[in-house]
């Protein structure tokens, strides 16, 4: 248990970058407030194995535009009094800005490992996710598959009758961002000698916080109230679609707020 522990806390400290970068530009820190509701299905099949869904509706921009609709489905089983892990589809319908409604797929797996010190509850959970986004896309800017893992330690207070308060802290890592190469000529203003070198950067993109409260009405029935604050670093390419010239290259920036409720019924 020792080692896996160790790997599981590991895995997130490869994927830091490195500090600073050697093209592009880093853009000023944006802010928004966003909003999520949802409704879930807990069904017990057997001991330990259990039966996962959901739907939940997104909102961005100060609750001017809907985000997304997004339908889950998961397994969860609960090997021993430490371990869990997970398999899970979700498809969502996620509104971009140029194209419009862009229906995605993902899959994920995930490891959760538990550990009850009186009536604190701490977890680790590692999750690797596999996006495929459909419709027209330009692949020297956005990979058509794309992989992320996230990294997720939870602390939570079980010694209430009814609420169980909890607090979070999240990072998100993109395991195959697109790269390239590309010289900047300030003369020009412009980038010369471009070409695409693959799918193969690795960075942290988010850092998320949260602090919420689970709230059990009765037996089957449970809220779940929570707040998140996230900071997103995440790269973005501007190429033509022949790939042959680089527009532009960016980090954005961007700290966004959420605040959510959730239903949850088990059987």
């Amino acid at each position: 248990m020792k080692n896996l522990i160790r790997l599981l806390l590991g895995i997130p400290l490869l994927l830091v970058p490195a500090p600073g970068r050697s093209q592009g530009l880093v853009n000023a820190l944006q802010t928004d407030f966003s909003t999520r509701s949802s409704v879930a299905l807990d069904w017990r099949l057997v001991r330990g194995l259990h039966l996962e869904a959901a739907y939940e509706l997104r909102t961005e921009h100060v609750l001017s535009k809907i985000d997304r609709h997004q339908f889950s489905l998961g397994l969860q089983y609960k090997f021993n009094g430490w371990l869990k892990g997970g398999l899970s589809y979700t498809f969502f319908d996620r509104y971009g800005t140029k194209a419009g409604w862009e229906p995605r797929h993902r899959l994920g797996a995930s490891l959760t490992l538990g550990y009850l010190l009186g009536d604190w509850r701490l977890s680790l959970r590692e999750t690797l996710q596999f996006t495929h986004k459909t419709g027209d896309l330009n692949l020297y800017q956005e990979p058509r598959n794309a992989l992320a893992l996230k990294s997720r330690f939870k602390i939570q207070y079980k010694g209430l009758a009814t609420v169980e308060p909890y607090a979070l802290f999240e990072l998100k890592a993109t395991l195959n961002d697109p790269t390239c190469k590309a010289t900047w000529n300030s003369a020009a203003a412009a980038y010369t000698d471009y070409s695409f070198t693959g799918y193969n950067d690795s960075y942290l993109s988010r850092y998320r916080g949260g602090l919420g409260i689970e709230w059990k009405l009765s037996p089957g029935h449970t809220l779940n109230f929570y707040g998140l604050f996230d900071y997103y670093y995440e790269k973005a390419i501007d190429t033509n679609r022949a790939g042959t010239e680089l527009k532009n290259l960016t980090y954005n920036q961007m700290f966004n707020t959420t605040l959510g409720v959730g239903y949850i019924f088990s059987f």
